[in-house]
């Protein structure tokens, strides 16, 4: 099958008017889940300045890269650049979405690019017939399809975008489920095990850390009052090690918990304090 080339959907938008914004995780955050949580926060990402003035054109055409293939990106809209200033390392542009360019594919429309070399910001026309459409979606991006309770092994980050955009498939798996889990901090690789039970589920537990990212566990507490908010939304892995539905007596899942300090030895290396 012939492949469609992003040019025949632009419209009336003149790419020698606009620079090319790929944005790529960014070490502590992937750029659709920025896409997906918040339309102000992912705005901000194309109004960084780096030390030169890389968007010095009219537009910016945004796409943010996806989480497991690098060549696919989701197409995050085109800004109008109101205003630029001259300091670097900042944020100096001040943007405004231009939604009757192209409105009707943000957060659908994927296509396929391999940038050259490490470029991210670079000029839209010299690129464009590099650029092909893989798809369009049906619905607009509002975060990852849920992966499997053995498959979760996400970081706070993702997970708070989850439980903020109340991902439908996420919740029904999870709500109805009490469970063990393990946090993991993957710069020390130290662990911390708790459980899902009573009447809340893992859905309402994980809401829980999402809200203050130690879920009240002392342990984490100091780990977090120490290293801070944005330490721990990058680098606190939540996964699960059990799971079953909410007529499994609390008592096999808290045996299960012992179980698994002891095992993952978490009261001598990790976070576990009991």
């Amino acid at each position: 099958m012939a492949t469609i080339p992003l040019r025949s959907l632009i419209g009336d938008l003149d790419p020698a008017k606009c620079k090319l914004h790929c944005a790529v995780f960014n070490g502590e955050e992937y750029p659709l889940d920025v896409l997906a949580r918040s339309s102000d926060e992912w705005m901000q990402w194309s109004r960084w300045r780096p030390v030169r003035d890389e968007f010095n054109r009219q537009f910016i055409f945004s796409l943010a890269q996806d989480r497991d293939r690098g060549t696919h990106w989701l197409f995050g809209g085109v800004f109008e650049v109101l205003k630029r200033r001259p300091k670097p390392l900042s944020y100096s542009y001040d943007l405004k979405l231009r939604d009757d360019l192209m409105g009707p594919f943000i957060k659908r429309l994927m296509v396929s690019f391999r940038p050259p070399g490490r470029q991210m910001r670079m000029n839209l026309d010299t690129h464009l017939d590099h650029i092909a459409v893989l798809s369009i979606r049906e619905h607009t991006y509002a975060g990852e399809t849920f992966p499997g309770h053995d498959r979760i092994n996400h970081t706070f980050g993702t997970l708070e975008v989850a439980i903020k955009q109340d991902w439908h498939d996420w919740r029904g798996a999870l709500q109805g489920m009490k469970g063990v889990y393990v946090i993991h901090d993957q710069e020390t690789g130290k662990g911390y095990v708790g459980s899902a039970t009573g009447d809340t589920g893992i859905w309402a537990r994980l809401s829980e850390y999402v809200a203050k990212l130690h879920g009240g566990n002392k342990g984490l507490v100091e780990l977090v009052g120490q290293k801070g908010p944005e330490y721990a939304k990058a680098n606190l892995r939540f996964a699960l090690l059990d799971y079953g539905p909410m007529r499994t007596p609390d008592e096999k899942v808290l045996e299960r918990e012992s179980y698994w300090k002891d095992v993952l030895l978490t009261r001598k290396f990790g976070n576990n304090k009991n």
